[in-house]
């Protein structure tokens, strides 16, 4: 390739990118005109022509570049005959990033080299919840971050507490999961369950257990180890 010819495409391929920078920029102007309330975050490309993704307050909504439609709902890809749904999948994406981001209000457990991540939403007496800490003890060579969210009553609360509370988060947890009590203490510190609600009614977390692994998968529910192995080794693809 001629030096001229490889000035010639990068002066183009720059052309290309300062157009698609200006038509996201058109988009979250005009998106932003017509939904005042939104606080968009981005727009972005989709994989197929003319459909732009726009993140807004957590939630995604499709358009084109006219903002002729919006499209509120699941996106999905269905080309050589496989069936994505995009949508989920960039929710899951977008709702990891701003988990890592919010660690400090999480415990954190290791087991084994803790190589493998996974983050759980959990109430204390969820029944549930206790079922998953028994097969998350069946799983090796994970770090498990839990976000306390107290959404089935007081008693939950209270639980939430003494657990945040505790001087060994990990082991107040694991007698209140298999114990169905926490021990006596301190109760007076500052918890973050306003934050960690807000998270997940963020990404539409309703129900315990939710468990969202490193590459933006996620469940809703209890799963057994052998499901938690397979979602592990498919986020490490």
């Amino acid at each position: 390739m001629s030096r001229k010819l490889a000035v010639a495409l990068l002066a183009v391929a720059g052309l290309a990118a300062g157009s698609a920078r200006a038509s996201e920029a058109n988009i979250r102007k005009a998106f932003q005109a017509r939904f005042p309330q939104a606080s968009v975050e981005s727009v972005a490309r989709t994989p197929f022509a003319g459909i732009y993704e726009v993140v807004f307050d957590g939630q995604i909504a499709y358009t084109d570049e006219k903002l002729s439609f919006v499209l509120f709902g699941n996106l999905y890809d269905v080309r050589g005959g496989a069936e994505r749904n995009l949508t989920r999948e960039r929710s899951g994406q977008l709702a990891v990033q701003a988990i890592r981001k919010s660690l400090d209000h999480a415990f954190k457990r290791v087991r084994g080299n803790g190589r493998r991540v996974l983050y759980t939403f959990e109430d204390p007496n969820c029944p549930y919840c206790k079922k998953l800490h028994a097969e998350l003890a069946k799983v090796n060579d994970v770090t498990v971050y839990t976000f306390l969210i107290p959404i089935l009553g007081p008693e939950s609360v209270e639980k939430a507490r003494a657990i945040w509370c505790a001087k060994d988060r990990a082991r107040a947890w694991n007698e209140a999961m298999e114990k169905g009590a926490v021990s006596e203490g301190s109760r007076n510190c500052e918890v973050p369950f306003e934050q960690t609600l807000q998270l997940s009614q963020r990404f539409g977390i309703r129900g315990t257990p939710t468990i969202y692994f490193a590459d933006g998968s996620f469940v809703g529910g209890f799963i057994p180890a052998d499901k938690i192995e397979e979602a592990l080794k498919a986020a490490a693809r």
